[in-house]
């Protein structure tokens, strides 16, 4: 399958297209991906670049009075940034699909880390083409989540619940993890500027 061909497949008949790339290796699943990186990364881009023109346009003046007068160094640098997260992206990729097997391998799930990989990898495709578009994007990443957990399913060969408890879970446990780290150095940052009042 191309990558149009692909890309519509996951859209429009996902379980169906699953079903087709089981025998795909790692390397097609990278290479789908990172043209969705490449895709993203261009219109993400340009939204940026659009969004900062015209805020450069709708207050250039007060920025001019503060000295700043750079509007292409802060372009370039919107775009260097973009790469830098092409790059990024990849790395989360395959951390994203270790955490996930993670939970895949204790409800069941023997297909190995390339099938968890690649339902993340495949099922990214909605994210990732109109994820990019204000508020709309939002309906990307619902549909991802939906994707990453009927990929699952059909690379695993697990139940629809199995799939999603591990889909869910994944993401719930690193969501607790994550208040709980933040929650730590709120209380932290708290108590050390208490501190100082305390000795008053």
């Amino acid at each position: 399958m191309d990558f149009f061909e692909l890309a519509k497949g996951m859209l429009l008949s996902p379980v169906e297209t699953f079903r087709k790339v089981k025998p795909a290796d790692l390397g097609d699943a990278l290479k789908y991906y990172l043209i969705l990186l490449l895709i993203n990364t261009v219109l993400s881009v340009i939204i940026s670049l659009v969004a900062f023109s015209s805020m450069w346009a709708a207050s250039s003046s007060i920025f001019e009075s503060l000295g700043i007068t750079v509007p292409a160094a802060a372009g370039f640098g919107i775009i260097v940034f973009a790469i830098l997260m092409i790059f990024v992206s990849i790395f989360v990729l395959f951390i994203a699909a270790a955490w996930l097997h993670l939970w895949v391998y204790i409800l069941g799930g023997r297909k190995g880390y390339i099938a968890t990989l690649k339902a993340i990898a495949y099922g990214e495709t909605p994210a990732l083409l109109i994820g990019w578009i204000p508020v709309i994007g939002i309906i990307g990443l619902i549909w991802s989540f939906i994707l990453s957990i009927l990929g699952v399913r059909e690379l695993h060969g697990m139940s629809t619940v199995r799939a999603a408890a591990a889909v869910i879970l994944a993401l719930v446990v690193i969501a607790v993890i994550i208040i709980l780290v933040a929650a730590f150095f709120i209380i932290a940052f708290w108590e050390m500027m208490q501190a100082p009042m305390n000795t008053f």
